[in-house]
């Protein structure tokens, strides 16, 4: 089973990764998952995964930041201005 569950609040994502296959999340889908939107997506595909082009997304926005970061403080501040940046133009808000 490969669903994506999607609304205002974000993306909900179950591809049968081994994380995504335990006991508790299993019994959590089986008891909502009439509650829930389908989207049918392969089984265990990282090209298909939302936040793989959003943290694509953020590295190149970082990248091209001028002066580009320096220290590992310079880079936990881009990577916060520029992502919420960018996650406000991918989701229109």
């Amino acid at each position: 089973m490969s669903i994506v569950h999607s609304d205002i609040f974000g993306q909900f994502q179950q591809d049968n990764a081994t994380p995504h296959m335990s006991r508790f999340a299993t019994e959590w889908l089986q008891e909502y998952i009439s509650d829930i939107r389908h989207f049918h997506r392969p089984s265990k595909s990282p090209d298909m995964n939302i936040i793989e082009h959003i943290w694509y997304a953020l590295q190149r926005t970082v990248q091209k930041r001028s002066p580009p970061p320096r220290t590992p403080m310079d880079l936990l501040t881009a990577c916060r201005i520029h992502g919420v940046k960018n996650l406000q133009d991918a989701f229109g808000h």
